[in-house]
């Protein structure tokens, strides 16, 4: 007589966690969820992948510095002395990496305009606040969607240069060293 084979109790716990995450985004069902092709991952990686789906959806959105405990407040730049700006800038650029926000783009900036940029434009802005954030939240500081000019003349090697100039029909700017040389950082795009 033939006895099917009883899959091992980890693939059965990977079934009914599956079952469950499914059940839990239903109400929430967008096209992303089709994005989940069952036969091309394990169910192991299918569960990875909706459990990050359902932290999203439940991820209240917040203030940057409010991701922090007690909250990230920075003094006012106008109240720092150059030295003092200078230290609680690299300090807050560790601790906005320790919650995986990334600044990119920097060397065009003073100390002084960097660390304005994150106290009036990035600490406010309200975004997801994961707990379990895998990936990296890259801030561009030099607002390339809006002004690519300082990505062309700082930035943009000169393949990319090459190719936003055949994309545009616009002179491109002098390329030039970025004057304000600085370690931040870094993790993929």
């Amino acid at each position: 007589m033939f006895a099917p084979e009883t899959p091992p109790s980890e693939d059965v716990d990977h079934l009914l966690r599956n079952a469950q995450l499914r059940d839990e985004l239903e109400p929430l069902f967008d096209e992303s969820i089709d994005r989940v092709n069952p036969t091309a991952m394990s169910t192991r990686s299918e569960n990875e992948f909706l459990e990050s789906m359902l932290e999203w959806e439940r991820a209240p959105m917040l203030p940057i510095s409010q991701w922090f405990d007690p909250p990230l407040v920075l003094p006012h730049p106008d109240r720092l002395s150059q030295h003092q700006l200078s230290v609680v800038l690299r300090a807050t650029i560790e601790k906005l990496f320790e919650k995986r926000v990334v600044l990119d783009f920097t060397d065009h900036l003073s100390d002084y305009q960097l660390y304005g940029l994150i106290f009036r434009d990035i600490l406010p802005s309200h975004e997801k606040k994961l707990e379990r954030r895998t990936s990296y939240l890259h801030w561009d500081c030099a607002n390339i969607d809006e002004n690519p000019d300082i990505w062309l003349r700082y930035y943009a090697t000169p393949i990319e240069r090459k190719m936003w100039a055949e994309e545009n029909d616009e002179p491109l700017p002098l390329r030039e060293e970025p004057p304000f040389k600085r370690e931040v950082p870094r993790a993929p795009l």
